[in-house]
This record gives C-alpha cells, sequence and structure tokens, in this order.
C-alpha cells in the first residue's frame, strides 16, 4: 500500500507519514484556535466598548432623569416634530439641523448627528453634557434629546432669523438685511457676555472652539446667541498655555493652527467658507 509517495510495507515509511499527519493536524488545530481567540477578543473588545458606551450614556441621561432639568425624546416623537426630518435650515459638520414643530404652539431646532460625517456617540454624549451645564440668555438652549435607534439628536432652542452669516451674505440670493454700527455692537456685546460666561462662570469652565458667524444667531439685529457646542472643551486657564498645534475639524476640511493650547483666554475659531 502506497500512502503520500511512501509504502506502508516499510516501518520507517510509517513514521514519516505519522510525522506528516501530526504536523497537518496540529496546524489545524493551531488555525482554530487562532480563530477562536480572535473571535474571543472580538467580543471582548465589544463587551468593553458597549460597557463605556452605557456607562458614558447612563451619565448624561442621569443628569436628565430629574424632574425640570431636560426631557428625553423617543426617536418617533421627533421624527414626527420634524415630518420625518423635512425641513433643513442649517448644515454643521457633522450634523443637519432640522426645524420642528413641538405641538404646543412653539418650533424647536433638532440637531441631527451623523456617524457617517464623523459624529462620534461620545462627541454627542459630551454636547448634551455641556449643554446641561449651561444656562444663559445669549447661549441657545438645550430643550431635550434622544439617543434611540442608533440616532443621535438633539431638540434646541429655535432662532427664526438665520445668523450673522447670512445677515452678512446673500441668503437664498437675496441680502437679508443691513446691519447698523449699533447693530453691530449690540451683536458683539451680546457674544462676549456668552463667552464671558461660558469661561467665568460654568464651573468647569468652556472654551466653545467654533466662534464663528454661521455660529451666532440673531434674535433680532441687536440680538444674539452663541450656538454649536459640539468642538467644545473644558478649560484650565490661561496658567496651561503653550504653542502646540491643533486640528480642528470644520466644514472646509481639518485646519491645523499652532498657537496656544485653548485657553479660555483664547478661545479660537474656525476658519468659515467665504
Amino acid at each position: 500500500m502506497w500512502l503520500f509517495g511512501f509504502s506502508t510495507n516499510n516501518p520507517g515509511n510509517l513514521w514519516i507519514i505519522g510525522a506528516v499527519l501530526l504536523v497537518i493536524l496540529l496546524t489545524i488545530i493551531l488555525k482554530k484556535f487562532a480563530v477562536y481567540l480572535e473571535a474571543q477578543a472580538t467580543k471582548w473588545s465589544e463587551r468593553e466598548g458597549d460597557k463605556q458606551q452605557r456607562g458614558t450614556t447612563k451619565s448624561a441621561c442621569s443628569l436628565c432623569c430629574c424632574p425640570g432639568v431636560i426631557r428625553t425624546y423617543a426617536l418617533e416623537e421627533l421624527r414626527m416634530a420634524t415630518a420625518n426630518f423635512k425641513i433643513r435650515i442649517g448644515v454643521g459638520a457633522t450634523s443637519f439641523v432640522y426645524l420642528a414643530e413641538l405641538g404646543d404652539g412653539r418650533f424647536g431646532a433638532v440637531k441631527r448627528v451623523m456617524e457617517e460625517r464623523g459624529g462620534s456617540k461620545k462627541m454627542f454624549l459630551d454636547e448634551v453634557s455641556v449643554l446641561l451645564r449651561i444656562s444663559h440668555p445669549n447661549l441657545v438652549g438645550l430643550l431635550g434629546f434622544c439617543l434611540d435607534k442608533g440616532e443621535q439628536l438633539l431638540l434646541l432652542e429655535y432662532i427664526p432669523n438665520n445668523s450673522l452669516f447670512d445677515k452678512m451674505h446673500k441668503y437664498h440670493g437675496q441680502l437679508s438685511g443691513i446691519l447698523t454700527w449699533s447693530n453691530r455692537l449690540n451683536i458683539a456685546l451680546d457674544i462676549a457676555r456668552a463667552l464671558e460666561y461660558l469661561h467665568s462662570q460654568a464651573d468647569p469652565p468652556i472654551i466653545h472652539r467654533d466662534v464663528k458667524s454661521s455660529n451666532i444667531l440673531l434674535v433680532d439685529n441687536n440680538h444674539a446667541k452663541l450656538a454649536d457646542f459640539g468642538l467644545c472643551k473644558l478649560g484650565y486657564g490661561t496658567e496651561h498655555g503653550s504653542q502646540t498645534p491643533t486640528i480642528v475639524k470644520a466644514n472646509n476640511g481639518p485646519q491645523v493652527h499652532t498657537r496656544l493650547s485653548d485657553t479660555c483666554g483664547m478661545d479660537p475659531r474656525v476658519p468659515e467658507e467665504q
């Protein structure tokens, strides 16, 4: 009898055949063990990720479960309020903003954070956490949020008169009005008050990091509110300032700035599209 080109009648060949079969068997076992280890590592990673996410969600939601603090919405509630996300009123680096009718005569703005545009759950929950900390007449307020069925939605105060960027540029092909020097001064003072609150009265201090005309929403020609806390971070005072390159994600791509590291004395902005 012949096997693998060797005669089984020769005792020496039987040892060779046995060794070959043993090597093949060990190779199969090792491959299966490697696949098993990889699967276990993936499951462990997923469990840790889920555990961390649940902890972060619980941390954010725990702030929202106190009566009178904030409301959590089901996805279907906000889908209905926006007529299935029909009227888009704004676009951000990682989100779209839609008009919502709340059913009690009020309107809201639903910010829909999109993971495919770079909006992670951590960023979303960080923004919720920051918005829950702040309350000021010159900051756009949080009315509620939704983290349901893979959607990440913020229900924000609706400011109907567009942004300072729209006011200074053509909006739907037409200039939306002219701001007098008095108007401009009042708007600048409102935003200065908002930043002063974030830097000096919030605990811990908050650095907005994205102050630009498209994030300044006009209540009217004399009053404004600062919006969009998607890039903000907690501040620790000017003593930590040092020359460091910082990458900031903007609508027109990542921008690299070599400047003082983010401090309350230097709240940076992201360059806007012209």
